[in-house]
């Protein structure tokens, strides 16, 4: 009778819960994981009445914190800003005017998340030094702007893609 080496098995590698999981079934803490801090969400948007289309102005919800691209009253931030709108898996899949780099859409929709993801790069400065966020490109708070004002605030730039990758 011969003795044979007892197998090893490897574990397979663990897969990062976004690409394992739906939105629904996130626990809170990863959900709120997804955000990446980039603040494009809280620019203020218009919508063009006769189309539907949803422009980007360059001008932030009053609560934006424009240097660290994070709400400055997250708990409260739906008592103090009428229209702010509180991200569901629903919500997400029905608003069209979410950032195509928005973490939750890409979940929704069954991609992958970016290379500058803070939950990929581990550094929360990525979103940043990729050119993702808002920092440095927000005129201001909405309520120094009239709406005609507002209207010479539209951009583009909150709806491009940023590059997929990483700087050499």
């Amino acid at each position: 009778m011969s003795k044979t080496a007892p197998q090893t098995r490897s574990k397979p590698e663990e897969q990062p819960f976004w690409r394992v999981k739906t939105l629904e079934a996130l626990t809170l803490d990863e959900w709120e994981s997804l955000c990446d801090g980039c603040g494009r969400c809280c620019l203020v948007k218009l919508e063009d009445e006769d189309t539907g289309e949803v422009l980007y102005t360059d001008v932030a919800c009053t609560l934006l914190d424009d240097g660290t691209c994070r709400c400055r009253d997250y708990p409260n931030r739906q008592a103090k800003v009428s229209d702010c709108v509180r991200l569901t898996p629903e919500t997400v899949r029905g608003l069209s005017w979410l950032p195509h780099t928005c973490a939750y859409r890409l979940v929704a929709e069954g991609r992958d998340l970016p290379w500058w993801h803070p939950l990929v790069s581990g550094d929360p400065e990525t979103v940043h030094a990729a050119g993702v966020s808002v920092r440095d490109r927000v005129a201001g708070p909405e309520e120094e702007f009239s709406i005609a004002e507002l209207l010479e605030r539209l951009t583009d730039w909150p709806m491009e893609d940023a590059t997929s990758e990483e700087p050499a």
